[in-house]
């Protein structure tokens, strides 16, 4: 019960009582009944450091596999679940891939652009987020193909829409979701969208704005991912530290998930992120994205959850085995650092215990980061 072992002095109902008092964390949009799905909105959690228009900025895939110790090219299909089109997604990808000694792709190889509707508008946002999501999915598992599932909108149900048409195909083995909002009553009523009959993995980010629960990643069929700060030293990797940002907290309607509850979470909630992921733009990761962005093209420096998500939707296609069950039983282990760095510092806001990365399971990074692709 790693939760409550560091902090049971200070809540005498040890583990219960720490996640009754992050139940405070989840805040419910004031949405007006009859809630409907249309009533969602998917916001991206990405944020831009800087810009370049000629050279690239932020860290490289070959830092990044380092810090997570990740090798191996993967197989099968990783699903980017992503709203609008993007209409230089391959291009830019080719970019990326040629910058950085991957292989490119075409249209019958490693890379399929599909739109859920005739003529979907471009958004100059989601196509960062998109270029985001297919780059450091190629980046992880250049030997997977990358499927980019277009919304015709943000809408949930467009959303869902597509999450459904990625969950149905036989070669997925791995879905991202770097979107998400606040939670809303009748949220449990959506989990069947994040299952499938062919052992998919769904993977969503936590959100950028600290304390606080977002869906999809609450739900108890995804892997939420929450964010940390990457400081390095020439290159290698000094501290990893939970990043301000990152959006964790207690559902207030999920009920706690079994590989929850058998870890030794107790309460009656889900709670969230499951695990943790590079997230600071200050340690952000180079994208390149020739679709317009507020009048810019170019290389960015991008941060934010959404990285995490597409990233370890890549490490699925690494190891075949990343799930809530594996890393949870993986966490228990007397050997659990072979599996999962443990975030033990840093804060995502001013509540306290409860929004301070501690040693074991916390509402901030959850398990910590991956140190392996195989769970």
């Amino acid at each position: 019960m790693k939760l409550g072992s560091k902090i049971r002095g200070s809540f005498a109902g040890g583990l219960v009582s720490v996640m009754a008092a992050t139940a405070v964390l989840s805040v419910a949009p004031a949405f007006a009944a009859p809630f409907s799905i249309d009533n969602f909105t998917g916001h991206t959690p990405f944020r831009v450091k800087r810009h370049s228009s000629v050279s690239p900025v932020g860290l490289d895939p070959a830092t990044i596999k380092a810090v997570y110790n990740l090798s191996g090219s993967g197989s099968g299909t990783v699903a980017i679940v992503d709203a609008y089109h993007y209409p230089t997604a391959l291009n830019d990808l080719n970019k990326f891939s040629a910058q950085y000694g991957l292989p490119t792709c075409s249209t019958n190889t490693c890379f399929e652009q599909h739109e859920m509707a005739p003529r979907v508008k471009t958004n100059g946002g989601w196509s960062l987020e998109a270029a985001l999501d297919t780059q450091w999915a190629h980046a992880i598992a250049p030997g997977a193909k990358i499927l980019l599932v277009e919304a015709r909108s943000a809408s949930g149900s467009d959303l869902l829409s597509a999450v459904n048409y990625a969950r149905n195909r036989a070669d997925v083995v791995a879905v991202s979701m770097s979107w998400g909002s606040g939670e809303f009553s009748g949220e449990a009523s959506y989990d069947s969208y994040f299952t499938s009959n062919h052992g998919v993995a769904f993977f969503a980010s936590s959100g950028d704005s600290g304390t606080g629960v977002s869906w999809p990643a609450v739900s108890s069929n995804v892997v939420g991912v929450g964010g940390t700060t990457l400081t390095l030293s020439g290159g290698t990797l000094t501290s990893e530290t939970a990043w301000s940002g990152s959006g964790g907290g207690v559902s207030l309607y999920e009920t706690l998930p079994g590989f929850q509850s058998a870890y030794g979470l107790t309460g009656t909630k889900r709670a969230v992120p499951d695990v943790s992921y590079n997230a600071d733009p200050n340690s952000g990761v180079s994208v390149y994205d020739s679709t317009s962005y507020n009048g810019q093209t170019g290389w960015y420096q991008v941060g934010g959850t959404s990285a995490g998500a597409p990233q370890w939707a890549a490490i699925k296609a690494l190891g075949s085995s990343a799930s809530n069950t594996k890393i949870y039983q993986d966490a228990k282990l007397s050997n659990s650092s072979s599996f999962l760095r443990d975030i033990t510092a840093g804060t995502n806001g001013a509540c306290g215990i409860v929004c301070t990365a501690a040693t074991g399971y916390d509402t901030v990074t959850g398990l910590g980061s991956p140190v392996t692709s195989v769970f």
